[in-house]
């Protein structure tokens, strides 16, 4: 059960957990390296195991110079949200801040792309979770649904202990992914087939659908204000944390589609790794692919899941989200309709789902850019970290640029005025 936290009123920087009155969030001492776990595990999510099938019309070195790209901006933007968490009095999620420096009407914004973004997220991983169980033991007869509870439970249950085993969680999980990637890459490095010489094969003309691919490999936004209440004691943490959890995600997103590509080149890739690496390597690293799949969709859900429901607390101001039934009611809204769309006939709803998702990933990303020139009109003091040159305006406006273009460009491509980025 969550530790009871303590009021604003009896706040003391021990290093214990207490909880601000105005958000009712409270606040768990985390460690560097679960900071860092917190960050690479949301952004690993099972998607990754389909960049390189997604780059196949323009070939690898396109898809790493966008990753590169949407790594950097999308760090630049997690760092404004950063110096905006330590402007702000209290704790608080992305919309409250939001509330705070852009009026009901940012908060809301970011409230409801938030929630399409964890929805759709979420669903897909309860039915992800629940073929992949199904795969490893549909012999003994059980079923995706049946799967799919098997991964809930531990998953809801991490979440309802609160953000401290949250972080642990995410950090165990991401270690483990690490080290079945590398046997992977190692394997695949080994094998005859595998050659550098398919990973030049470039077609830069067809470059551009992969950029809008490439900025949402990199969604963590929302976790800065989860780590930010992590570390009320040590703020200078912060930059580090994500700067490292960027740079760990970066080379993950890196050598995964890397590895494929290598191994068969860009015209015979499966659309998931998976399927490449088992028919090539053999059976065992299908079964090894699965499994990072597996942890890749709980540490995604993990984070996701807990940004949600801080999220729900702090925009609706329930109170202590310490409280068990105040705790296991949001948790219901967050976990329990992921699991019934997953398994109803629900499809068209869960493509809304994603494509307001894709726009609440825009407003995500944006947003912080106005926030964070509200922030420092309103408590200008120098702090004890903040945001170098990278807050400069050239910066802010290229981050507008290309988060607004690429959501236009989403919507260009669902009105089928433009090639689809897959």
């Amino acid at each position: 059960m969550p530790t009871q936290a303590r009021t604003y009123t009896d706040t003391v920087l021990d290093g214990k957990d207490f909880a601000v009155r105005d958000s009712g969030l409270s606040v768990h001492k985390l460690t560097f390296a679960e900071g860092i776990g917190i960050i690479l595990g949301t952004n690993i999510g099972a998607g990754v195991l389909g960049l390189a099938y997604a780059a196949r019309q323009a070939g690898y070195l396109p898809l790493l110079l966008w990753l590169a790209v949407a790594g950097v901006f999308t760090c630049i933007s997690m760092l404004y949200v950063a110096e905006i968490c330590l402007r702000t009095e209290g704790n608080h999620q992305l919309s409250g801040l939001a509330n705070r420096h852009m009026g009901k009407l940012g908060a809301w914004l970011l409230f409801a792309g938030g929630a399409a973004n964890s929805y759709g997220a979420l669903t897909a991983y309860m039915a992800g979770s629940g073929e992949i169980m199904k795969t490893f033991f549909g012999s003994v007869g059980l079923t995706g649904p049946l799967g799919s509870l098997l991964f809930f439970i531990p998953a809801v249950t991490i979440l309802y202990l609160g953000l401290k085993a949250v972080g642990k969680g995410m950090t165990m999980v991401s270690g483990y992914m690490v080290v079945l990637i590398a046997v992977l890459i190692v394997a695949t490095v080994v094998h005859d087939d595998a050659t550098v010489h398919n990973l030049w094969d470039a077609n830069w003309p067809n470059m551009l659908p992969i950029f809008n691919i490439a900025v949402f490999c990199f969604s963590a936004q929302y976790m800065v204000p989860e780590i930010a209440r992590g570390n009320k004691e040590t703020p200078c943490r912060l930059a580090p944390a994500i700067i490292i959890g960027i740079a760990s995600t970066f080379i993950v997103l890196a050598v995964v589609p890397a590895a494929a590509i290598s191994l068969v080149g860009v015209k015979n890739l499966s659309q998931v790794a998976t399927i490449t690496w088992g028919s090539t390597l053999g059976p065992w690293a299908y079964y090894t692919a699965n499994v990072f799949a597996l942890l890749a969709m709980l540490s995604s859900y993990l984070g996701l899941g807990g940004s949600f429901l801080s999220n729900i607390f702090d925009h609706f101001k329930i109170g202590n989200d310490t409280v068990p039934i105040k705790r296991v009611a949001v948790l219901g809204l967050v976990c329990l309709p992921p699991f019934f769309i997953a398994y109803t006939n629900a499809a068209g709803f869960v493509d809304a789902l994603y494509f307001a998702g894709t726009f609440g990933g825009v407003l995500i990303a944006t947003l912080p850019v106005f926030m964070l020139n509200r922030a420092r009109k309103t408590n200008p003091k120098r702090l004890a970290w903040q945001c170098g040159w990278y807050a400069c305006r050239p910066v802010q406006v290229i981050i507008l640029l290309l988060y607004w273009g690429s959501g236009a460009y989403a919507a260009l491509s669902v009105a089928g005025l433009i090639p689809s980025a897959w």
